[in-house]
């Protein structure tokens, strides 16, 4: 038995100022469409919703993966410029265990330092995930606490 992909009522291209242009099956263009994922942490495989300027859905994309070679690429695109989220690899030093304070870590995009205002910005996800919000509001994904090293653990559980 094949599988076929799903047919889709629309496309997507870029216009000369680089944002996203949905065609609907109707001819209906609209210019500047967002794509949002539902679920960016748990599931950020499936379910992505397209938004228009105002932040009303024009279309749903059951998975990215489904789409055309050329309109994943697009949104892929898309979703990475919005969805800039570093993953913390080690937490190196933390400058006290009172908040608010600078943390030295690692990530996937680098070293970097943050301020952690108060323990209330680290937020505790499914499994042993969680979410720390900076002073700034960028968030630092840790996606598995079991898998940071003996020191690092040992830092973060003073938060926790």
């Amino acid at each position: 038995m094949t599988t076929s992909s799903p047919k889709l009522d629309f496309r997507l291209r870029r216009n000369a100022h680089g944002r996203l242009v949905y065609q609907g099956s109707d001819g209906t263009l609209i210019d500047g469409v967002t794509p949002v994922r539902a679920f960016p942490i748990s599931a950020p495989e499936s379910g992505c919703s397209l938004l228009d300027p105002a932040g009303h859905e024009v279309a749903w994309i059951g998975r990215v993966d489904d789409l055309p070679q050329s309109m994943r690429t697009l949104v892929q695109e898309a979703l990475s410029a919005r969805e800039f989220m570093p993953r913390i690899q080690r937490i190196m030093a933390v400058s006290g265990y009172a908040t608010p304070c600078t943390w030295n870590v690692q990530t996937d995009r680098g070293a970097t330092f943050f301020v952690l205002r108060g323990e209330e910005d680290i937020r505790r996800l499914s499994g042993h995930a969680l979410l720390i919000a900076d002073s700034h509001g960028i968030h630092y994904l840790v996606g598995d606490t079991r898998a940071l090293d003996k020191h690092s653990r040992r830092l973060l559980d003073r938060f926790l």
